[in-house]
């Protein structure tokens, strides 16, 4: 529970433990500690698949046949959803041979326009970006129209994080949901999440609305550097099927992982 793993789970959990231990005569601490990692990653497994790579069954670059793919970061405020984007951009590029390109769609933050220019800048990566205060899908239509022309094949737009309960921002999101839909037919299209791990339950919440308005594939946790354990991947898991894809672990580019479902549940039961 002062994991974030929610109360009602954690008593579940915890009584079937105990059942475990009898019946397979668990005594030691280290043998609980191991079944209960493997308790812990079975819920992560009740998760949906997560979705395939934008390079997945074609190669990447020009030789791909000239599909555009786009990535779509939503969350509320100060998640760290534009440091995110820095993050997957570089991570596509070297890791995958991706070109990449940044679209500044939070237009309601001039700051976030001009933090996302600045990832570029560092990057060296192209940054579509209109005034403070456009149209977030035509950014991103843009940017997409920027990558078809030939100057890449992978699009990462950062989106406005304005309170989540508000209808105006999930007709927003609804909106550039249709400007990518239409506009690259034949690559990959996917929704991802940003989570803040220090937030605890609220997490959940949040998950709860963006589900409801644009459905995400997946999640990306941020600041799990910090104190916060991140228990809330469970609750995802087992009530929204909602599988977490990336781990921010820093504040360097190349502090992103790939989420690992064993290798949290054994750090979570205190194995590592």
């Amino acid at each position: 529970m002062e994991g974030d793993f929610g109360a009602a789970e954690a008593y579940r959990t915890a009584d079937f433990l105990r059942d475990c231990c009898k019946k397979e005569k668990i005594a030691s601490p280290g043998e609980l500690r191991a079944k209960l990692a493997e308790l812990l990653e079975e819920t992560l497994n009740l998760a949906a698949p997560g979705p395939p790579a934008p390079g997945d069954g074609r190669p990447a670059g020009p030789e791909g046949g000239g599909t555009v793919s786009v990535i779509l970061l939503l969350g509320v405020n100060g998640v760290g959803k534009t440091t995110s984007a820095a993050k997957l951009a570089s991570l596509y590029r070297d890791a995958y041979g991706f070109r990449p390109i940044l679209a500044a769609a939070d237009t309601f933050r001039a700051a976030a326009i001009d933090q996302l220019k600045i990832h570029g800048e560092r990057l060296g990566i192209r940054v579509v970006a209109h005034r403070h205060g456009g149209d977030p899908a035509a950014v991103v239509y843009d940017a997409i129209d920027a990558a078809r022309a030939g100057g890449g094949d992978l699009v990462i737009a950062d989106t406005a994080g304005r309170m989540h309960t508000k209808a105006a921002l999930v007709e927003e999101l609804r909106k550039i949901d249709r400007v990518v839909e239409t506009g690259v037919p034949g690559g990959r299209y996917i929704k991802y999440l940003v989570l803040d791990a220090t937030t605890g339950r609220n997490a959940l919440a949040q998950a709860e609305i963006f589900r409801e308005a644009v459905s995400p594939d997946g999640v990306i946790l941020t600041k799990y550097d910090s104190t916060a354990r991140g228990g809330v991947v469970f609750s995802l898991a087992s009530e929204l099927r909602l599988p977490v894809i990336f781990l921010c672990t820093g504040e360097k580019y190349g502090d992103l992982r790939v989420f690992d479902p064993h290798a949290y549940a054994g750090e979570f039961a205190g194995l590592a």
